[in-house]
């Protein structure tokens, strides 16, 4: 569990359960910021990952990168690649979430712009010890709403990551549709996608 520093942040804002709003998240501290997701307006505290969850989300974004960064080469538009940042996905009521790993559109950094579910292309989420739930059916459900076209539940074992469970958004019920599950046991299997961008999957290079 992270620890915080005090908790003068959160007399600040106000006590629960009472909403935080969009202005006050953003007064945050980094610090803080990174240890909670907001979900309705209301703090969720978030477990301190595993090192085996933070070597599985670093692959899992190099890999994804490196095929961003052909797909851009190829004309698909710039696209970039981030672990555990901020992700809007409404304002009022807030709801604010850290995927794993999220592939986006860039943003005009000039304009301060900030990371949306319309820029959102695939997020991926890490199924840890007790996040079944948060991964499976929260999230999954929050992130279709937004509209973000493309979602992945990834799984580990002890050896490295061992199933990715692809889904597809379904614009016509804004609900998320399986649409294939890759397992790593699937003896010489290479599989690939083809969207949002092309990406193929070295099982190799996402072992611990």
């Amino acid at each position: 569990m992270h620890v915080l520093p005090d908790d003068s942040w959160l007399r600040g804002i106000r006590p629960q359960p009472s909403r935080v709003t969009a202005e006050e998240y953003e007064a945050l501290p980094e610090e803080i910021a990174k240890a909670i997701e907001i979900v309705d307006g209301y703090i969720v505290y978030c477990e301190a990952p595993t090192p085996d969850h933070q070597t599985a989300g670093r692959r899992l974004a190099n890999v994804i990168e490196a095929h961003a960064r052909t797909a851009m080469d190829r004309g698909h538009g710039c696209v970039t690649v981030n672990n555990d940042v901020d992700l809007r996905l409404r304002d009022v009521p807030l709801l604010n979430r850290r995927p794993d790993v999220v592939l986006y559109r860039c943003l005009d950094r000039e304009r301060g712009e900030r990371l949306r579910a319309e820029h959102a292309l695939l997020v991926v989420e890490i199924v840890s010890p007790g996040s079944e739930t948060q991964d499976t059916t929260d999230k999954p459900g929050e992130y279709a709403k937004a509209g973000v076209p493309h979602y992945w539940i990834v799984r580990l074992d002890n050896t490295g990551v061992s199933v990715i469970e692809r889904y597809r958004l379904d614009r016509a019920t804004m609900l998320y549709k399986h649409v294939g599950t890759f397992m790593r046991d699937e003896a010489g299997d290479t599989p690939s996608v083809d969207n949002p961008i092309p990406i193929t999957i070295d099982w190799s290079t996402l072992a611990f």
